[in-house]
């Protein structure tokens, strides 16, 4: 996958592994009625990637789920012995509504830092891109597939797609959670990812969740904004051995990743949580007037 956290990892142009860390309206209450109980929770974690075995990074991320927003943000940086070659760290935060139980992003931001910095930050509304900027602005490359205004319509933020939300009121944990996908929009590609169910299993951090998790298959299929030769890119375009590790933030029906793994040819990528703090809220009361 070319994000996780929803910072962007610019698969095409690859950047330090710390990149790793680095997807309504209001009521009017005219009445005395108490608003429906909408799910709310918040999420404490901390991650740990590796490399066939090495530690790499660290990071953490945070994320909560209200009746009406959500917010994420998330931070990390290079560890280990990659640390004394390439230290650099990114940060990234997302915001937006949430809409019929439907997560509807608003802004997201990411800046990467290593011997050079980038900022990059997106508008969106009704999931379209209104605005988006990248700083220093990159050079222009001919070679590059123009991502036009037609692209930037029907998105989520990198972010917003890491957070998968299972409709209805059935299993949460299941097959159902592996039968949707995304439409991304990072400030420079455009892709989409798809899931697929593989299996259930059960996973323990070393602080918080142990408990049931669905593990479902990714498949990454570029759309624009990427160079077609760039190796990488052909690379995960092809690659069926991707697979996600989705665990719920409690009192809510969004699932979030516990562990991501990719293979390389250097041994398997894995990103994966060492500390998984989840809480549910109560339901918001509604103010009378």
């Amino acid at each position: 996958m070319s994000r996780s956290f929803g910072i962007s990892t610019r698969a095409y142009r690859p950047r330090p592994v710390c990149a790793w860390f680095v997807g309504g309206c209001a009521a009017a209450f005219l009445m005395v009625a108490p608003l429906p109980a909408l799910a709310q929770g918040k999420l404490e974690a901390h991650y740990e990637a590796s490399l066939a075995g090495i530690a790499v990074g660290r990071g953490t991320w945070g994320i909560e789920i209200g009746d009406d927003y959500y917010s994420a943000s998330a931070q990390g940086a290079t560890a280990g012995l990659l640390k004394a070659f390439s230290g650099g760290t990114g940060t990234g935060a997302a915001q937006g509504r949430v809409v019929n139980g439907a997560l509807v992003p608003q802004s997201y931001i990411a800046t990467i830092s290593s011997k050079k910095s980038e900022t990059i930050r997106i508008s969106l509304a009704n999931g379209n891109v209104k605005d988006f900027s990248i700083e220093p602005e990159p050079p222009v490359d001919p070679d590059r597939i123009l991502v036009t205004a037609e692209h930037k319509k029907g998105v989520v933020d990198p972010m917003t797609s890491s957070l998968v939300r299972v409709p209805g009121n059935g299993e949460l944990l299941g097959p159902d959670a592996c039968r949707g996908g995304s439409s991304i929009f990072d400030g420079r590609l455009r892709y989409d990812l798809k899931l697929d169910f593989k299996r259930m299993e059960t996973v323990r951090a070393d602080r918080g969740y142990h408990g049931p998790a669905v593990v479902c298959a990714v498949y990454f299929t570029p759309v624009a904004g990427y160079i077609p030769d760039r190796p990488v890119i052909k690379y995960l375009a092809t690659e069926r051995r991707m697979e996600i590790v989705l665990v719920p933030i409690a009192g809510t029906r969004i699932l979030v990743p516990f562990r991501m793994t990719i293979p390389t040819p250097f041994g398997p990528a894995v990103l994966e949580a060492t500390q998984f703090n989840t809480v549910a809220f109560p339901p918001r009361v509604a103010k009378t007037q």
